[in-house]
């Protein structure tokens, strides 16, 4: 990506907005901030507690990892957006045909709706979602477009360019950093928005070097087609590239830490309290030595960390405050 080109922009944060093309009742998007739920009020119960967070842990070892340094009233909400991120990300390896794919998405963009007015749910991770954007005062359309950005991964297109890879990580692991954030200072913090951003494309970037292989079974591939031409490789041809595939994966792990820096160097924009969202970014500088190391096997099976490395790191992070 050239220096003058259009890279990634922050969106605007999942937080209270003023947009003129969402009419927000009071209760979506308070104009004044409002009392913290207590527990009581809050629709999760032990059982959407539990099976949320059997559904991170099984799927999102990280987050789930670094759900464990959140306040424990809070863990309940914060699991809860971790698995909708999780549902929408399994849809496209629970379903045979795109249009199912689609249909699914849209039961989610319904459900988010009934979220948003109130209404009775009868999903375990919708009601933990519910609490989530209650206790985050997280916006309709943050929701929304997580939703519609996973409508890429039911087809089997290449990105197009490296920015459209960047929107696609924005709107998906940077806005999902970026509502833990908001659950985790009860949405009064929107500043640390841009270090979401990047410090989102730097661990999803890394996580799909990572997922190679099952995507590569999957008939799909996130590597934009202008990065493969750049080494002469089509998705096709990525399993059998030996030679261009780790000279491939090394720009993209020195564009994971170009990202990963300019996240770290926006720290002083990222509250105290939310820091846990952002720990699973400090994990980059463990995998990023091992997909380099991997080389061609990268298409082979995913580098993997220890879980007690992980942990380890993170708590490291945590107990120093940063990423």
């Amino acid at each position: 990506m050239t220096q003058d080109s259009k890279q990634w922009e922050p969106a605007p944060p999942p937080g209270p907005t003023t947009s003129s093309s969402e009419s927000a009742a009071p209760s979506q998007q308070p104009s004044s901030p409002s009392p913290t739920p207590t527990e009581a009020e809050l629709d999760t119960t032990q059982d959407d507690f539990d099976y949320c967070s059997h559904l991170v842990r099984r799927f999102d070892r990280d987050r789930y990892l670094s759900a464990q340094f959140a306040p424990k009233g809070l863990r309940g909400a914060l699991l809860g957006l971790y698995a909708f991120n999780v549902e929408l990300g399994l849809i496209r390896e629970n379903v045979t045909d795109p249009h199912f794919g689609e249909m699914r998405l849209q039961w989610w963009r319904d459900t988010v709706s009934q979220i948003y007015r109130a209404e009775p749910l009868d999903n375990p991770v919708a009601r933990a979602l519910s609490d989530a954007a209650m206790v985050g005062r997280l916006s309709k359309d943050g929701l929304l477009n997580m939703i519609e950005a996973r409508t890429f991964d039911l087809y089997d297109d290449p990105m197009p360019a490296m920015n459209d890879l960047e929107g696609y990580l924005g709107e998906t692991s940077s806005a999902t950093i970026l509502m833990a954030s908001l659950v985790l200072t009860h949405g009064e913090q929107s500043a640390c928005a841009d270090a979401a951003g990047y410090a989102g494309i730097a661990y999803g970037l890394t996580g799909l070097m990572r997922s190679l292989a099952h995507h590569i079974d999957q008939g799909q591939c996130y590597f934009p087609e202008d990065v493969l031409t750049r080494w002469e490789l089509t998705p096709q041809t990525l399993k059998d590239g030996r030679d261009a595939l780790p000279l491939m994966v090394r720009s993209l792990c020195t564009h994971v830490s170009k990202r990963q820096q300019e996240a770290r160097m926006r720290l002083s924009t990222v509250p105290t309290q939310a820091i846990p969202a952002f720990l699973p970014t400090s994990l980059v500088d463990l995998y990023l030595p091992k997909v380099l190391a991997a080389g061609p096997k990268l298409v082979q099976q995913a580098p993997e960390v220890a879980q007690f490395r992980r942990q380890w790191h993170m708590l490291r992070c945590a107990m120093r405050e940063d990423f």
